[in-house]
């Protein structure tokens, strides 16, 4: 357990949550422990899915720009591989994950969101990628994975103006996949991540990998990754369980190891 990011597990669902008041700001410290929590996540076979989430009021407010202000360029060219690590690793975890936004998910924090398989904001969330406003642009992901979220043009409109969006502003751009109330959020991650609890775990981590592996190549090599990772699952236990389940009681009712 960090500092300031813990992970706690109940009941088959592990929160990342982010714990620096006032605001959550990413400083170097939380982007590694943020690496740890989520690499732990992943090799635990007692969690299922994962929400992140920064507590009732904020997400996380950005990077800690006062740590940032100091940094030189050869400072910052070590640095920046580590910048992106904390996201990578979120994005690896291979099990289903949400973002629960409460507050404001801004710069970094927007970027922790979009490491995320889904995100659930609060009806009083506000995300955005102001770094222009510092003179800098996204560092964390944030030009990748806005821009293959939501298309180039709104990435870049968003990213060029530095502006904030709401949740239902949020919502209609794909940024975002549920509003809940502000009280209710949270609570909506886990009933979501808590689906999985009991499923094929090695089936969700093909799937995923299926997934974003394939976006990252043309669509004849994303099939073949698709064909692998299909094949693969003939090798476990949980397929055959699946299998005979469906043939002998009908569709929804195996009872799966993760094996």
């Amino acid at each position: 357990m960090g500092e300031f990011v813990r992970l706690e597990v109940s009941d088959g669902v592990g929160t990342i949550r982010l714990d620096r008041p006032k605001m959550n700001a990413i400083s170097a410290q939380v982007q590694d422990e943020l690496s740890v929590a989520a690499k732990e996540a992943d090799s635990r076979d007692d969690v299922a899915a994962v929400v992140v989430h920064g507590g009732e009021r904020v997400f996380a407010a950005g990077a800690d720009v006062k740590e940032m202000a100091t940094l030189t360029y050869a400072e910052m060219v070590r640095r920046s591989h580590l910048l992106q690590a904390f996201t990578r690793d979120i994005a690896a975890i291979g099990k289903p994950t949400v973002s629960a936004i409460t507050g404001f998910a801004l710069g970094g924090g927007c970027e922790v969101a979009l490491s995320t398989d889904v995100r659930f904001a609060a009806d009083n969330a506000k995300l955005g990628q102001p770094e222009i406003l510092l003179g800098i642009i996204p560092g964390a992901g944030g030009t990748q994975r806005l821009s293959r979220l939501i298309g180039p043009a709104k990435a870049k409109e968003l990213i060029f103006s530095g502006r904030f969006v709401d949740a239902q502003e949020a919502l209609a751009i794909g940024l975002v996949d549920q509003v809940h109330p502000a009280d209710e959020v949270y609570a909506k991650a886990v009933e979501w991540a808590a689906q999985f609890v009991g499923g094929p775990a090695l089936a969700l981590r093909a799937a995923k990998s299926a997934v974003d592996r394939g976006l990252e190549v043309d669509l004849q090599t994303g099939l073949e990754i698709e064909r692998v990772e299909f094949a693969g699952l003939f090798a476990t236990d949980d397929r055959q369980a699946g299998m005979d389940s469906f043939v002998q009681n009908g569709p929804g009712k195996a009872t799966f190891t993760g094996s």
